[in-house]
């Protein structure tokens, strides 16, 4: 059961017109936790901490803390509220199971996203071992993609973790891409996306590490996306790869199958 400390009509009330996102491969983002704290190596320049330090200078509210782990139970229904279906990334500004988000909290998160049936939800995390820890806790209906930020040869773990969870649709974010990962096991997955690091000090991404995750994908009939090659200049540098833009996306065919 839902524990909120607003009630409903208040929840329903505030918020109908859902944050419509950048990111490549979602539609729309969705935040009821914000902050983080570094975790690994692909955390080194995110983009999340530098975004909410400029939203707290501007005097929104939801950014008080800057980048400090902060709850936000009076947005968990935003989603209940958005009638047309839509895909939304799931704390995009945060990590749900960082270590100072409840559980109880997380399976309020859940308990929404299993209502709103009508829209997909993409969770996404860098703290697998977590994951596993609660995972069967959780309720999984279709409606939930459940992904791990594999950024390094380092972080293989976190799909082995990944796998290991009862979510029926499993994803890979090797985004930021800083080293070749080889050999990538897809066993279990049901989409690969790959990006390269942007903005200032962002470290190098070579063309042939994304080509094997590339080919592998193919090989395994997972759907691939190339997000972009990053850089300083990532609207430069654009997102083509040999010369074709990648944008694999799971097909309700093959999902129906999983």
């Amino acid at each position: 059961m839902l524990i909120y400390s607003y009630s409903l009509n208040q929840l329903y009330d505030k918020y109908i017109v859902a944050e419509k996102s950048k990111i490549e491969w979602t539609g729309s983002t969705w935040n009821p936790v914000t902050g983080c704290t570094k975790t690994s190596e692909g955390c080194k320049n995110c983009y999340a901490e530098k975004m909410a330090k400029r939203l707290h200078s501007m005097g929104q509210d939801k950014y008080r803390n800057k980048f400090k782990l902060t709850t936000h139970p009076e947005y968990l229904c935003e989603p209940l509220n958005w009638k047309k279906p839509q895909v939304i990334f799931v704390c995009s500004m945060s990590d749900l199971f960082h270590k100072n988000v409840s559980d109880s909290y997380i399976k309020q998160v859940f308990e929404v996203m299993n209502k709103a049936h009508w829209h997909t939800f993409q969770v996404l995390t860098k703290r697998s071992k977590r994951l596993v820890q609660i995972a069967n806790e959780l309720n999984w209906t279709a409606n939930i993609w459940m992904g791990v930020t594999v950024e390094s040869q380092e972080y293989k773990y976190r799909i082995t973790d990944l796998v290991k969870t009862p979510a029926k649709v499993k994803y890979l974010s090797i985004e930021p891409m800083i080293t070749q990962i080889k050999p990538i096991p897809l066993k279990g997955i049901d989409w690969v996306i790959v990006g390269g690091e942007s903005g200032p000090g962002a470290r190098p991404i070579e063309e042939s590490w994304i080509t094997y995750i590339r080919d592998k994908c193919l090989e395994s009939n997972v759907p691939f996306f190339f997000k972009q090659w990053g850089g300083v200049n990532k609207k430069r540098a654009g997102r083509e790869l040999q010369g074709e833009t990648w944008d694999g996306y799971p097909t309700k065919e093959k999902l129906a199958l999983r």
